[in-house]
Formats: structure tokens, sequence, C-alpha cells
């Protein structure tokens, strides 16, 4: 009887490690993986608002939007009241939702080739990929900063393309909105809810 359950206690334990082990996603195929999906819909014969929804699922989905949104206050964060994070953390995520998915929905078929990647620590992976020339368009390469805490949920928390990182370009812009308007949180919020609601 005691052979038994130690056999079935193996067994549940090799079955919950292949598990976690099946579930694991390379970074590299993650990001393909989005790409793939999205592409799908930019290239469907859709109207450009439901596109926008879709590509709304997709970032929702694959990208950790309150860690960029908290990475783009910098220091000010410290500086905000648990309500105010609780706002902030809404107004960013309805403000990044929109800018992300009505630019991207432009594009009509953006093929993005992954090329490589480097894992710098446990948490972090550089993916390396190209967005494919075009008649129109010159070939852009592009890097996807993946947050791998969690190798079962890999997130994306940057795009640096050619070179210059989104997040912190945007973390440039708020801090510029804030410092003009002598350190006053609510202005950057009053300028999201502006560009939300256009």
């Amino acid at each position: 009887m005691l052979k038994e359950k130690i056999k079935l206690f193996i067994i549940c334990i090799s079955l919950i490690i292949i598990s976690k082990n099946s579930f694991s996603i390379e970074p590299n195929i993650f990001v393909q993986s989005t790409v793939n999906r999205a592409s799908q819909i930019l290239s469907n014969d859709i109207p450009k608002i439901e596109k926008i929804e879709k590509l709304k699922v997709i970032a929702k989905d694959t990208v950790d939007i309150k860690g960029i949104g908290f990475y783009t206050l910098g220091k000010y964060r410290k500086e905000l009241t648990d309500a105010q994070k609780d706002q902030y953390n809404e107004l960013f995520q309805a403000y990044f939702l929109k800018s992300f998915s009505s630019r991207l929905a432009e594009y009509t078929n953006p093929k993005i080739d992954v090329q490589s990647q480097d894992k710098l620590n446990e948490n972090y992976t550089i993916v390396s990929s190209i967005l494919v020339a075009t008649e129109t368009r010159p070939e852009v390469k592009i890097q996807w900063r993946i947050y791998t805490k969690n190798p079962e949920k890999p997130m994306i928390r940057d795009l640096i393309i050619e070179g210059l990182s989104l997040a912190r370009t945007q973390k440039e812009e708020f801090s510029s909105i804030i410092q003009s308007s002598d350190g006053d949180i609510e202005v950057l919020f009053s300028s999201l809810k502006k560009f939300i609601n256009n």
C-alpha cells in the first residue's frame, strides 16, 4: 500500500513538471506568434474599427500595460496615492490601447520576421526582428523587450525601433508634461483623458 502511494506521488510530481515545461514559451516563438496574429487581422477585409477592437484584445493578452505605465511615470510614481495609482492605471490602459491599435490599424499587411533572441537574465530577453521592406517602406529593425519572470506567460515590456525605445520616449513625454505643470500629476491625467476622448 505504501509503495503504491509513493508510486502515485512520483507520477503526480512528474506530471506537474511535464505540465510546467510544456507550457513554457520561448520569447522568440511568443513574438512571432503575436505578430502573426496581428498580421492576420490587418490583412482581413474588415472595417478599420473592427480591426482596432481585435488588436486591442491582442495587446491586452501580450503586453504588460500596467508595467509599462508605471515605468513611464518614473520618479513621479512614488508620489501617487493609491487612488491616483488606480486612476492612472485605468487612464494609461485606455490611452495605450487607443494609441497602439489606431496606429497599427493603418498597416495593411506588416510582415515581421523574428531573427534571434538574447537572454539578458531570468526576467528579460531581447528578441530581434525586422519589418520586411515593401515598395513603399524600407526595412525596419525592431527589438522586443520581453518580460519572462513567468516563462508560461511572457509579456512585452518595450519595443525598440531602429534603436529608439518607445517606453523611454513615452516616459520623457510624460515627464515633460508633469515638469511643465510644476509637478501636478493631474495635468497628465487631463492630457490622457483628452487623448482618449478625442
